[in-house]
């Protein structure tokens, strides 16, 4: 029986909110996890669900690859109607690959706090929320595994500073044909941001970003924007940034760089989710230093985590997918006590991480077999880490994938 963790009060998290969203950079606050924290992770957590349940992936609807609702009835449609939010805007963006059609998608949403729970909450909450990868180019994006240098201020491009060019490249490309407007991702997230920073300029405030997947590396991704072009640096706005089953998203000097200019991230990871240890599986923070004195040449060059980790620890074997589940993230943070989630099997298959493998050909499906043999040896000469999720994720690397060329770059970048 699940044990849910008990309620806390609005009246409390008013008195420390900055706390909360990581002013101390959650210090004492995870280990063991404070109720309030716990909260407020699960609601962000609910918040990105809703951009999973309110993502049309119907392919007779007018709305197909876009929100179900209109901006006004969304939280409703989606069970939210009681959050306190109205939602702003829809966020679209497209991935730079010439795979299939890569025309904008819905990506996530904007919404901000009443004023009736902005007085609960303290302030005035911004969230903007992200959903993972569904999309075939999105999943090619995903793997596109070279780090290449932000450069998201002119003034100041600081050539070290890289990121992975797939969530660079769905983050700022734009499509001048899109019937939302020719606006990249980042372009409608800043115009958005800077308008809302303005609006409630006399208020205290703060930004939420909050997302799954490759949507949690979206949302690093736009706090370090806000952060290194200053946008929330006069009003005092703390940035934070929840993240569920997040990848890596930079090299050592990104990460560097977010620390100096105060990126809060918090990171939920299930330590059998094979997603939070890709890109840079084998190279990594885990082995820029030898015997912690010396980094070795490509230190650079390895991919490593943003941010203070919040562990849980979940796995089914009958259900391998639920590893990476955002569903089975909210109901383990909910049921402290039960590591033993039901997962709702709707909201499973909306994300790539469900496997249908009777719909894969032999010949693809030998394809799936040696690559989770390959990924299989290296990891475990590398690391100490549990293999058997990586067969769910090879098999949907390949569901995903459009043709057997497509296969065969995966494979070859993520190798």
């Amino acid at each position: 029986m699940c044990q849910p963790s008990k309620p806390v009060t609005n009246s409390k998290l008013a008195d420390i909110w900055r706390e909360i969203q990581g002013s101390n950079n959650w210090e004492d606050l995870v280990d063991p996890l404070h109720p309030l924290l716990r909260s407020e992770i699960i609601r962000y957590g609910e918040f990105v669900s809703a951009s999973y349940k309110a993502f049309d992936l119907d392919p007779n609807s007018k709305r197909y690859l876009n929100c179900k609702y209109g901006k006004r009835n969304m939280m409703r449609e989606v069970g939210l109607e009681k959050s306190g939010y109205e939602v702003t805007k829809y966020i679209y963006a497209t991935p730079d690959i010439n795979i299939g059609d890569t025309c904008s998608r819905w990506i996530g949403y904007v919404a901000v706090s009443t004023d009736e729970a902005s007085r609960k909450l303290g302030r005035r909450d911004v969230v903007i929320t992200f959903r993972g990868t569904v999309t075939n180019p999105e999943w090619v994006a995903n793997f596109m595994s070279s780090l290449t240098p932000a450069r998201l201020d002119p003034h100041h491009p600081r050539p070290d500073v890289k990121v992975e060019s797939g969530f660079l490249s769905l983050y700022t490309s734009d499509e001048s044909s899109s019937k939302f407007g020719p606006d990249s991702c980042r372009e409608q997230l800043l115009s958005e941001i800077s308008r809302l920073i303005n609006k409630y300029k006399d208020e205290d405030m703060s930004i939420t970003l909050a997302g799954h997947s490759m949507g949690s590396s979206l949302a690093v991704l736009l706090a370090y924007d806000i952060a290194e072009l200053g946008l929330a640096k006069n009003d005092n706005i703390p940035v934070a940034v929840f993240s569920f089953g997040g990848p890596r998203v930079g090299n050592s000097e990104f990460k560097k760089r977010c620390e100096e200019l105060g990126v809060r991230v918090l990171r939920i990871v299930n330590v059998n989710d094979p997603i939070t240890k890709m890109p840079g599986v084998l190279f990594n923070e885990n082995f820029r230093v030898l015997g912690g004195k010396y980094e070795f040449p490509w230190s650079c060059s390895c991919y490593t985590h943003v941010g203070v980790e919040l562990v849980l620890d979940f796995f089914n074997m009958q259900n391998l997918s639920c590893v990476h589940d955002l569903e089975t993230y909210i109901g383990l943070l909910k049921c402290p006590n039960n590591n033993s989630v039901d997962v709702d099997q709707n909201y499973s298959k909306r994300d790539s991480t469900t496997t249908n493998f009777d719909n894969i050909n032999n010949h693809v499906m030998i394809m799936g077999g040696e690559f989770f043999d390959r990924a299989k040896d290296l990891i475990l000469s590398a690391q100490d880490f549990n293999m058997l999720p990586w067969l769910c994720v090879a098999g949907n690397m390949i569901k995903a994938s459009a043709n057997e060329s497509v296969v065969v770059m995966i494979c070859r970048k993520i190798l």
